[in-house]
């Protein structure tokens, strides 16, 4: 080998180029190493980073959840309110001219609803005053149909014309009274009954069974469904 000055012989050159070779691949080598250690790194950090946000993401899943079904309560409750609201016509906050309306139709509603209770209670105030004021005209009308049967019991065989007049007169008499809902109350031969019948008497008789009447003193009379003069009888014990 020679000095520093001398030319390199080829051999020398040739061992240089070798070495040097080795270096640079040797220095490549390490560069590779480094360059896989450190994409392992990289790969790994992100697989770390992926891991903790899918784990914050399953964290989050459940909240989210439960965030839905609040959400989704919330909602239906709203519905649930409208739909009542919708029923029911009524309004969370009304309008002061439907505050009004509803005021007018309820004062309207109360006042026909009392009309026609007043109309019903005239109506049959009308009807009492009707019936109380047939009753009264009646109670004087019958006084006259007992005197016409009196006065016919007494000409009851007579063929005296002035007295087929009479009974004639006292035959459309009745049928007038009958037509306005007057008619006699049966007496005798029937149970006795304190509501049609007034009992001035009482006798033994075998021919009537306990507590019937036996004889009529004054017809009584109804008119309708109200004892206009009940009948006078005498009561067999």
């Amino acid at each position: 080998m020679g000095t520093d000055n001398e030319p390199k012989t080829q051999e020398e050159r040739v061992s240089e180029a070798v070495k040097a070779a080795k270096e640079a691949a040797k220095e490549e080598t390490k560069d590779k190493e480094l360059n896989s250690e450190t994409e392992d790194e990289v790969v790994m950090e992100e697989t770390i980073k992926e891991e903790t946000e899918n784990r914050e993401t399953d964290n989050e899943e459940p909240v989210n959840e439960e965030a839905k079904q609040e959400e989704t309560l919330k909602e239906g409750s709203q519905e649930e309110e409208a739909g009542k609201v919708k029923k029911f016509g009524k309004k969370v906050k009304k309008d002061k001219k439907d505050e009004k309306i509803e005021d007018l139709t309820d004062k309207l509603a109360r006042s026909m609803a009392e009309f026609d209770n007043f109309r019903k209670r005239t109506e049959k105030e009308k009807s009492q005053m009707y019936e109380i004021g047939a009753k009264s005209v009646i109670e004087k009308i019958l006084p006259i149909v007992d005197n016409f049967e009196r006065g016919l019991e007494a000409v009851k065989d007579s063929e005296d014309p002035f007295a087929a007049g009479m009974e004639k007169i006292y035959k459309q008499l009745m049928t007038s009274l009958e037509e306005l809902g007057v008619k006699p109350i049966e007496a005798v031969g029937g149970e006795f009954n304190p509501d049609f019948h007034n009992a001035v008497m009482h006798v033994e008789d075998e021919n009537y069974g306990e507590n019937m009447v036996a004889e009529e003193f004054q017809k009584g009379y109804m008119y309708r469904d109200m004892v206009v003069r009940h009948s006078m009888v005498k009561v067999a014990n």
